[in-house]
């Protein structure tokens, strides 16, 4: 199946804004970094993108508060970090969080990770982490637009440009992502074509980072609708064993932290699961669309933040399907393509 957004060449790009809703869409230039910067006059609400730092969303203001972690005073001292530091809404593919063995499994066949290329970090136990895209500078943005309804930007990576990235991971995709920002709530939503003539692993996910401006994280709760917690070892690097377990409702961070994998998420009529974060009447929920099966939540010690992370796949999925260990992969076929979005729901502030 073509993707039809990839056969229009050239790309418009413009800034738009529509008075009826105050909906905006602009593309800056800030301390030489570019941004686009999604705006919601009407619901104060304003959500900021660097393209050229892994596409990456670091402001997500409601009444001029962010509600995403981000150490940082601007895009520009981010930059000069490189993009280096995890916060905001990273993109982790094209495997999310760790693979175990210094490589990995599909259609049969053992790839071997080539760490001296520098695209892909192998610690010395053998665990790459992260996939390969996070701070990259190579999104190309396609569209900024607003209407009557939302304010958007769509980006998309040209995988099979790069020989040292295809060197760990041989595979001819594209991506596609848009930030869509209607009614106050952020969807971002994912598209993967598959070039390649054998069909590819889904592992992607994202991590991102929520705090509640102004409020201590241990003076706030959680809620993980999960059935089944994902089983690690001292690597944290999953077994494939998930263990049942009653959902997590209201669980204080007071003295909680989570480095944790859940899945069996318990959704709604509408194929959705809700993860959220609150203090008093304000609360950040995380929508999970069908084709994210899987939740990591990290709230480590010491730290003001709480991430949901929406996984395609258990932690070093690939690998552990390959072993019989994890049926439920996903795939995308040659030529075909997947989507799936997730969103973020702030309230109260």
């Amino acid at each position: 199946m073509r993707a039809p957004w990839l056969l229009a060449v050239p790309f418009l790009i413009h800034a738009s804004t529509d008075a009826a809703t105050n909906y905006s869409a602009r593309r800056l230039t800030e301390d030489g970094v570019s941004i686009v910067r999604l705006s919601d006059a009407a619901r104060g609400v304003e959500v900021s993108i660097t393209p050229s730092l892994g596409n990456r969303a670091y402001e997500f203001k409601v009444h001029g508060k962010n509600i995403l972690y981000f150490p940082f005073a601007d895009a520009a001292a981010f930059a000069k970090d490189g993009g280096q530091s995890f916060c905001g809404i990273p993109f982790l593919a094209p495997w999310a969080n760790r693979m175990a063995g210094a490589g990995f499994w599909a259609n049969d066949k053992h790839y071997m990770f080539n760490p001296e290329l520098g695209s892909v970090r192998v610690a010395k136990n053998g665990i790459a982490i992260h996939g390969m895209l996070s701070a990259s500078p190579r999104w190309e943005v396609t569209a900024v637009q607003a209407d009557r309804k939302a304010a958007w930007v769509t980006s998309r990576f040209l995988f099979w440009k790069y020989p040292e990235l295809m060197a760990n991971w041989p595979f001819a995709e594209e991506y596609e992502m848009t930030y869509r920002l209607s009614n106050g709530v952020l969807e971002v939503t994912t598209t993967i074509v598959n070039r390649s003539a054998e069909a590819m692993p889904v592992a992607i996910g994202f991590h991102p980072y929520f705090q509640i401006p102004g409020a201590p994280r241990a003076a706030a709760h959680v809620h993980i609708p999960a059935e089944k917690h994902v089983e690690t070892d001292q690597n944290l690097v999953a077994t494939g064993v998930l263990k049942p377990i009653q959902p997590l409702e209201r669980i204080s961070l007071k003295d909680r932290t989570f480095d944790d994998g859940f899945t069996g998420l318990k959704r709604d009529g509408d194929g959705k699961a809700r993860l959220f974060v609150e203090n008093g009447d304000r609360k950040i929920t995380v929508v999970y669309g069908a084709k994210f099966p899987v939740a990591v939540v990290y709230a480590p010690p010491g730290k003001e933040f709480v991430c949901f992370e929406p996984m395609t796949a258990i932690t070093n999925g690939v690998n552990l399907a390959h072993e019989g260990k994890y049926a439920t992969l996903q795939s995308v076929a040659p030529g075909a393509s997947w989507r799936e979005s997730f969103w973020v729901e702030p309230s109260g502030f």
